[in-house]
């Protein structure tokens, strides 16, 4: 080859060796459980993937998407293949706390950062080597439980019940809402657990009722919030029933219907958007997902599609400052981009606003969620 064909050649590929992050590609997993008891759940998360930047910078961002039929060995298997076969560089998943819980081994095995919007902070806490991939894009139990319990104390509950699944979700609140309560001089009086698959509750909530509790909670997510619920309405309960932030969904009300008037929750400000302030850093955040989604899908979304549309907040956040670092499709980029995700400050989200610690990867404060109740098939702002 002659100097004068040589040199352009060498130029050139030196140029794409400086150069490639500006025709790097950041490839982004996500498991969903679009079908499958956890449905409720998935179906808004999967529906706001569209909504996600397609572009950072001068970056395009790829999107594969998997269901993972809200089983968690086929959450295990998805994710598994996304990091061998597809070389993402992070994952957005699963919706359910049991799926997230049993890919906690392979994103740590692989060093890929997750994004995981699910309940439980049991994927986030306490913080040690494999849990520092992952960030969770929901409220930590113990704020949504403050708010709860501080209702509690204020409306003069004494005694409570306790119905959550028996599963991660389910323990988690049960362990944090017991401490919680404990400080307060609460009395847990009876604990209940159920499957998210099952169809009755009613042993359950024959036991509850003649602990003879002055209130109830719910610890469930998705369409199974309604069942204790109802249940216990239909055998005459009186008193107080409140649900976790897993119930912050149009399917509660559509499928509860009457027997869940009056219902309690702490929640994201998403449900009470017209009462919140403008003053309130997340409401323009919130009013701007909940119409791009309704102008593509039709109708509002649940809370739990947020959760997947502050994922592509973070990444905004995030990327520009990893690919100062290293190409995608690197572990050194992966690295980086697991830092990134940990130095975010005040980042306005659908949902509140997000301040990332090294020991903190949920980043929510008090500004992540506010006390509601049910009235008139909607739901309506309590103040303090």
């Amino acid at each position: 080859m002659s100097l004068r064909k040589f040199l352009p050649a060498v130029l050139g590929t030196l140029l794409a060796a400086c150069c490639g992050v500006a025709f790097a590609q950041v490839k982004v997993g996500v498991i969903h459980s679009a079908t499958g008891p956890v449905a409720a759940v998935g179906i808004p998360q999967k529906n706001s993937v569209p909504l996600l930047p397609r572009k950072i910078g001068d970056i395009t961002i790829e999107y594969l998407q998997y269901d993972d039929q809200s089983d968690p060995t086929q959450a295990v298997q998805l994710a598994k293949k996304l990091i061998s076969e597809q070389n993402i560089d992070v994952l957005v998943g699963p919706s359910g706390s049991p799926n997230a819980m049993a890919i906690l081994p392979v994103i740590a095995e692989n060093s890929i950062p997750l994004l995981a919007p699910v309940g439980t902070p049991a994927v986030v806490l306490p913080m040690d080597e494999k849990k520092r991939w992952v960030f969770k894009t929901t409220q930590n139990d113990s704020l949504i439980a403050d708010a709860i319990v501080a209702h509690m104390q204020k409306s003069g509950i004494k005694t409570v019940g306790f119905i959550g699944f028996n599963d991660p979700y389910g323990e988690s609140w049960l362990k944090e809402f017991t401490a919680q309560i404990q400080k307060v001089g609460i009395t847990l009086v009876a604990t209940e657990r159920f499957l998210r698959s099952d169809q009755s509750v009613t042993g359950q909530a024959v036991k509850l009722i003649a602990a003879k509790p002055d209130a109830v909670l719910v610890a469930a997510a998705g369409g199974p919030t309604v069942l204790p619920h109802i249940t216990l309405v239909e055998r005459g309960y009186k008193g107080k029933i409140y649900q976790t932030h897993g119930a912050a969904l149009p399917d509660f009300i559509r499928l509860g219907g009457k027997q869940v008037e009056g219902a309690l929750m702490a929640a994201s400000l998403m449900l009470v958007l017209d009462e919140i302030p403008a003053s309130h850093p997340s409401k323009k955040m919130a009013q701007e997902y909940i119409a791009a989604y309704e102008k593509l899908h039709g109708n509002k979304p649940a809370t739990f599609g947020a959760n997947v549309y502050d994922a592509g907040l973070m990444l905004q956040r995030a990327v520009p400052a990893a690919l100062k670092k290293a190409r995608p499709g690197t572990p050194e980029f992966r690295a980086a981009l697991r830092d990134a995700l940990e130095q975010i400050k005040e980042l306005n989200g659908t949902q509140g606003v997000y301040n990332m610690t090294a020991q903190d990867h949920s980043g929510f404060d008090a500004r992540g969620r506010v006390m509601m109740t049910l009235k008139d098939g909607a739901w309506r702002l309590i103040s303090d």
